[in-house]
C-alpha cells in the first residue's frame, strides 16, 4: 500500500528536498504541496492524504494551528500529522502533540528518520526526534495529558496494573527507543512488542506511544 503524503513548508527548496527523499521510497508518494497552513488544511481535507508533513512557521496560518484543525479533538475528520521544523523548542513540541500531531522531527534529521516518521504516522504510531524525546517527556510528566473526548487535570489512573514485561517495554519507550530497538534489547519479536504496546495503551488510557511515554513519566514508571 502506498502512503500518500501532503507537504507544507514555505520554502521551495525544503519541499523539493522532502519530495525527493519521500518519493525515492517504493511505498511513499507525495500527492500535494502547500506553502502556507491555510492551503495545507484545505488540500488535506480535499485529498485526505495518509500523512500531512507540516512546518511550524508559515505565512498566515502556522503549522500548529493547521495541526489542531486536522488532528485535534475538534477536527472534522481526523488526519495524521507529522511536524518537521527547525525549532527545537519544548513549547512547540508540547503544543503540537496536544493538538494531535503523531510525530515531531527536526529539519536537520537524517532522511532515514524522516521516512521512519512518515511510516510510523501512517500506521498510527508516533516518532519524535531523539534529541528532544527525553526532555519533552520529562516536561510532559508534570503536565496533564489530553485525551480525545475527555478533559480534566492530574494523572489518569491505571486501568489495570502492568506486567513486569510491560513495565520493561514502557520504560524503553519512554526513553525514546523504537519498536525495533525494544525488540532487540528484550530478545523478543517485533510483533510481540506491538502486542505489549496495545495492552499498555489500553491500561494507560493512551492513544499512541507518545502518550504511553508521557503517562509512564507521570506514573513514575521511568
Amino acid at each position: 500500500m502506498t502512503i500518500r503524503v501532503l507537504l507544507a513548508d514555505d520554502q521551495v527548496t525544503v519541499r523539493a528536498a522532502y519530495r525527493m527523499i519521500l518519493n525515492s521510497q517504493p511505498d511513499i508518494e507525495v500527492v500535494a504541496e502547500a506553502a502556507d497552513g491555510s492551503t495545507a488544511v484545505a488540500d488535506a481535507r480535499r485529498l485526505r492524504p495518509d500523512v500531512c508533513l507540516l512546518d511550524i512557521r508559515m505565512p498566515g496560518m502556522d503549522g500548529l494551528e493547521a495541526t489542531r484543525l486536522l488532528a485535534g479533538p475538534d477536527a472534522e475528520q481526523l488526519l495524521k500529522v507529522v511536524i518537521a521544523t527547525t525549532f527545537d523548542l519544548d513549547e512547540y513540541v508540547y503544543t503540537a502533540l496536544q493538538h494531535g500531531a503523531c510525530g515531531y522531527v527536526l529539519k536537520d534529521c537524517s532522511p532515514a528518520l524522516l521516512i521512519e516518521a512518515v511510516r510510523a504516522a501512517a500506521v498510527g504510531d508516533s516518532l519524535i526526534s531523539p534529541s528532544v524525546t527525553v526532555r519533552l517527556l520529562q516536561h510532559m510528566s508534570s503536565q496533564p495529558v489530553s485525551h480525545r473526548g475527555r478533559s480534566g487535570q492530574g494523572t489518569p489512573p491505571l486501568h489495570d496494573p502492568l506486567t513486569p514485561r510491560e513495565q520493561e517495554v514502557v520504560a524503553m519507550v519512554a526513553q525514546g527507543r523504537t519498536n525495533d530497538e525494544v525488540a532487540a534489547a528484550l530478545y523478543i519479536t517485533l510483533s510481540t512488542v506491538k502486542t505489549h504496546l496495545g495492552s499498555i495503551q489500553r491500561k494507560l488510557g493512551a492513544r499512541n506511544r507518545v502518550e504511553v511515554a508521557a503517562r509512564a513519566w507521570q506514573h513514575g514508571l521511568v
